[in-house]
């Protein structure tokens, strides 16, 4: 189910306490600083690693290829992002749910 999908389900069913909502994990997702470790000792593996605002760690994410000569450090880079993307998104839904329980 999409999001789309999810948000119209809600809203159909008047579901109307407070929660957080896509638009405001999107929102914070846009603020997600990405660094990374390619080849560390020599290895075949790439790490993301996703910090809010630059500077709070909220995930890391990974890619690994079997030989090194299948390495490629642009793409190693992109599915070691995508992972760590959906980690850190992951991660935002907790954090903000935990925020919004304990503010209510």
């Amino acid at each position: 189910m999409s999001d789309r999908d999810l948000e119209k389900e809600i809203q159909e069913k008047g579901l109307t306490a407070p929660r957080v909502t896509f638009e405001q994990i999107n929102k914070l997702a846009g603020s997600i600083v990405y660094t990374f470790d390619v080849r560390p000792n020599g290895s075949t593996t790439t790490f993301a690693h996703a910090f809010l605002n630059g500077d709070f760690y909220l995930a890391t994410g990974f890619s690994a290829c079997v030989s090194v000569e299948n390495f490629d450090e642009e793409l190693g880079k992109k599915i070691a992002m995508e992972n760590a993307n959906k980690n850190a998104i992951q991660e935002l839904w907790k954090l903000e749910g935990y925020k919004l329980k304990y503010s209510i």
